[in-house]
């Protein structure tokens, strides 16, 4: 198998961006309307397996794509809790008298989200968030082989 760098490194990014769009939205679905929601840590494993499989096999055997693995699977975790949190807030304040949107939470609300993130982590969050990222080292080397 040839090796593409640049290949593998944008099939990696699309598909973190396509693990944060699936692991926030299994957040909202798994969420109560109580404000109770469960965090699905194998989810977080599962994305970073899918970014280090878009890497090996779009990139090949480039020594470098296991390395790009961690950051990006990494990410994709972490913008896809962002996102969950965006759509489980909004859905909660719409019984409010001045809901707020995805959007706003996503662009005006950014501190605001990064907050709720911080006050929501726990250990078992940092502990996902590293299995993640050795999900898409290891992924993207056997991938390629």
């Amino acid at each position: 198998m040839r090796s593409n760098l640049g290949l593998g490194i944008g099939a990696g990014i699309i598909a973190a961006l396509v693990g944060a769009l699936v692991y926030g939205g299994l957040m909202r679905a798994l969420a109560d309307e109580d404000g109770s929601y469960t965090q699905v840590g194998y989810v977080a494993v599962g994305v970073g397996a899918f970014v280090g499989l878009a890497l090996g096999k779009a990139g090949g055997r480039n020594p470098l794509l296991p390395a790009v693995g961690i950051p990006l699977a990494l990410a994709g975790v972490f913008l896809g809790q962002l996102f969950g949190f965006a759509l489980m807030l909004s859905w909660w304040s719409e019984a409010a008298p001045d809901p707020v949107t995805v959007t706003e939470l996503l662009t005006s609300g950014l501190s605001d989200l990064l907050q709720v993130w911080k006050d929501e982590s726990s250990f078992m969050n940092i502990v996902f968030l590293g299995i993640a990222g050795l999900a898409g080292f290891t992924t993207a080397k056997k991938a390629a082989g």
